[in-house]
């Protein structure tokens, strides 16, 4: 969520959302991106937020993957960005037949950025 922003679940917004993603060989990487505008009007709880979330990953053999990647944000009305940092491995197993994916990660909290 964007610091200066109180959006909220009483907040009605709308948007579009698109994704790039490339995979070549056992490297994956792209972005997911959306904007939420405001439906409301609501001075209490104004939305008009960017959302960029790019990623890269890598899969081993092995089925092991690593990634990276980010769930940014910025809040058009404070002007300010939000870019926290996610790293994780996972891994592909077979419990009693089916599959599972195994995951670990850590983020780095949020880096607040002005304009």
């Amino acid at each position: 969520m964007p610091t200066g922003s109180r959006v909220s679940t009483d907040t009605w917004a709308a948007g579009l959302t698109g994704i790039v993603l490339k995979q070549t060989g056992p490297w994956t990487f792209g972005a997911m991106a959306n904007h939420l505008w405001d439906l409301e009007s609501n001075p209490a709880t104004p939305t008009n937020a960017t959302f960029v979330q790019p990623f890269f990953a890598y899969t081993t053999p092995g089925a092991w993957t690593y990634s990276l990647q980010s769930e940014s944000t910025y809040d058009w009305n404070s002007e300010q960005w939000s870019v926290p940092v996610n790293v994780s491995v996972s891994r592909l197993a077979v419990i009693a037949g089916h599959p599972v994916n195994l995951q670990a990660g850590a983020g780095y909290g949020r880096v607040h950025l002005l304009r």
